[in-house]
């Protein structure tokens, strides 16, 4: 059944606030309340809509003193629904609990209590500000709009440019809000299948039970439930391209099946025995490490392969450089505009901040910043620290961000971390220790020669044959 008006997730375990909240709220949005994480993703595979918008409070079984089990509810729900728009509605509401959800893709943080009018009013806000994204997006890919000139958006544009014609599939790497969904619809805007039909399913947010009738489709009576035949994604994007995002969640079982597809076009509705042939181009998206995936067995390596044909990596927002700058003001401009609020302009001190905050985020943080600035400072110039307090200082950024490059010859700097590893950390494995940093080094060689074996061992300074040895024992362990 398709809601009649949008969807609202509470998550909360409090009994007494979502009773409240639902007798409110029921009468503008279509209300699911879940009161953990298990039965938050019981709920969205039920769910025949996305949801529009969540609440969230960060105190939830089984640890309702902490706010990791929250966290973990935004990170799911985004991954579901990268459009939802999420409001933190929780007594735990420290500096440091704040920047961490804003940064995970929190739209905004609410203390308890709160006025339930006002609350309602800030979710029909955000219903008009989703409303208007989905359209900047449609804006964005109608003239390929991968904003940037840094030396990595050029690199992507380039591979975007010499890939789009090609049949094969396309892997997009990238860290969770650095723009993979944009960047598959750019492949296809870039293609000759253009005049084709774009299709996108979210791997993640499809019921394992139902992802074979949804990917290929079902004939009548297939199973409980199928009171008439289904035409699935494959075949319904006929000649055009099928984008498939969170692809590190497709259950093993489903992997073999789609390895067929892409190996040779082939695939069977669910209770038929004819073959039908597709002859759309795959893209799939992941935010995971899908060789760490392979080596933990929990994805196919011929898939992998099959797979990355073509493998493009979306730059983080932290390797942009000026790029920075250029973001800020497209989307201050952008939401300005459509909002009817006149924009904010940082001064030369907020300038100098922008550029150096390093977004975790990447661009789904940016991009939520400049929507609350624009809320909080509509005409008006702001200063350093008037803009730091959007920013999540809590983690030194180097180790968050993980953009640091590594000097082995600093030996006090190494030490220093070695202590704080040795502190943090109770049985300390020297052995494992360097396994682990070698393995990162060989992985990280791969990566970048896409798999090319004497590549890698020229870029590591080994032979050939030293480096297929090392990977074979770190593949071991």
């Amino acid at each position: 059944m398709v809601a009649l008006r949008p969807v609202l997730m509470i998550i909360d375990d409090d009994p007494l606030i979502t009773d409240t909240l639902h007798f409110v709220l029921s009468k503008h949005f279509e209300v699911c309340v879940a009161e953990s994480y298990a039965q938050l993703k019981s709920l969205l595979q039920q769910q025949d809509d996305m949801p529009a918008l969540a609440l969230v409070d960060l105190g939830l079984p089984p640890s309702p003193h902490t706010p990791e089990e929250g966290f973990k509810v935004i990170s799911a729900l985004l991954a579901h629904s990268p459009t939802i728009k999420i409001h933190v509605l929780s007594g735990q509401s420290d500096d440091a609990n704040v920047k961490r959800a804003l940064t995970l893709g929190a739209v905004d943080f609410i203390a308890k209590p709160c006025d339930v009018e006002k609350l309602k009013d800030m979710l029909l806000q955000s219903l008009k500000v989703q409303d208007v994204e989905l359209n900047e997006v449609k804006a964005e890919l109608e003239f390929d709009g991968l904003l940037g000139n840094s030396l990595p958006m050029q690199a992507l544009r380039t591979q975007i440019t010499q890939f789009a014609d090609s049949p094969f599939p396309v892997l997009i790497e990238g860290e969770s809000g650095s723009g993979k969904e944009l960047v598959a619809g750019s492949f296809h805007h870039a293609s000759k299948r253009v005049l084709h039909p774009y299709l996108s399913v979210n791997c993640a947010a499809i019921s394992p039970l139902l992802a074979e009738s949804i990917l290929f489709g079902h004939t009548k009576g297939a199973f409980t439930g199928a009171i008439a035949a289904h035409a699935g994604y494959f075949e319904d994007a006929s000649e055009g391209t099928l984008f498939l995002d969170e692809i590190g969640e497709l259950p093993l079982e489903l992997q073999a099946k789609l390895l067929r597809v892409l190996e040779n076009g082939e695939y069977q509705r669910i209770g038929e025995t004819q073959t039908r042939k597709s002859q759309a181009r795959i893209v799939a998206a992941t935010n995971r490490d899908l060789r760490a995936e392979v080596r933990a067995g929990k994805f196919r390596s011929d898939l992998y392969h099959r797979l990355s044909v073509f493998a493009v990596h979306v730059p983080p927002v932290r390797d942009l450089g000026d790029d920075k700058h250029l973001l800020r003001e497209h989307f201050t401009q952008f939401y300005a505009q459509q909002i009817g609020q006149a924009p904010f302009v940082l001064d030369e001190a907020a300038k100098a901040r922008w550029l150096d905050y390093k977004f975790p985020g990447n661009v789904r943080e940016l991009r939520n910043i400049v929507i609350r600035l624009i809320a909080k400072y509509s005409g008006k110039t702001l200063n350093a620290t008037q803009l730091v307090a959007e920013f999540d200082l809590s983690e030194p950024e180097s180790s968050a961000s993980g953009s640091e490059v590594l000097n082995i010859n600093d030996s006090a700097g190494m030490t220093t971390q070695a202590q704080r590893h040795l502190q943090s950390q109770a049985n300390v494995s020297l052995d494992s220790v360097l396994k682990s940093w070698e393995r990162a080094y060989i992985e990280a060689a791969m990566q970048m020669t896409h798999g090319n074996l004497s590549q890698a061992a020229k870029l590591l300074n080994v032979n050939r044959t030293t480096l297929y040895s090392r990977m074979s024992t770190t593949d071991e362990n």
